[in-house]
């Protein structure tokens, strides 16, 4: 078990620093703007708090949908501020990281879910910081669940678990920060720009 909180309120202080002039900017996902990312990280948070809860949706678990910046609601930053804070209250609980819970289609380990949540956090969270012109801030612990992902996405026989959602891993030099292993571990280049 561990604290969903630092990667989750930071996330939530990138989406309050978007400007509405740039959601049509382009993104470190190839096939998204920034717009289309932020409704992509609403509906992970809402799918994320369920599972924490051990809630099977009425339709069943399916994968989410691509991401589409024309479902974004007027009040987007508060919607998607909300989502995060129930996401972060939901694992917060212990029972959240014990036996099985459902996520994206498929049954799964509920702590492998709460560790895959804050990856997408951290992910998407550097994402939105670098097609916004922010900075992520997180420290080696917040990071920490977001590493030992990335170890388990990048062992013999892992290219499957890959499948479309994260790119090969890429190399990383000498000495580079936690985060630029996270993000290369994640199949994205720490040295994305939009520019």
């Amino acid at each position: 078990m561990h604290d969903l909180g630092p990667a989750a309120h930071e996330m939530t202080r990138l989406v309050t620093g978007v400007r509405d002039d740039q959601l049509s900017d382009p993104t470190p996902c190839p096939a998204y703007t920034l717009g289309d990312l932020l409704q992509h990280v609403r509906v992970l948070a809402e799918a994320f708090t369920v599972a924490a809860r051990k809630e099977q949706p009425a339709a069943g678990s399916e994968p989410p949908p691509p991401g589409d910046a024309s479902l974004l609601p007027a009040d987007w930053r508060g919607e998607i501020g909300g989502w995060l804070d129930q996401l972060v209250d939901a694992w917060a609980d212990p029972a959240a990281w014990s036996g099985t819970t459902w996520i994206a289609g498929f049954e799964a380990p509920a702590q492998a879910v709460g560790i895959t949540a804050t990856n997408e956090l951290v992910t998407h969270g550097w994402d939105v910081a670098r097609a916004s012109g922010q900075q992520l801030t997180l420290d080696d612990a917040a990071l920490a669940p977001s590493k030992e992902f990335v170890a388990m996405m990048s062992g013999p026989g892992s290219d499957q678990m890959r499948g479309d959602a994260f790119g090969p891993a890429l190399p990383v030099p000498a000495g580079a920060s936690l985060l630029d292993e996270v993000i290369a571990g994640n199949g994205r280049d720490p040295d994305w720009s939009a520019g």
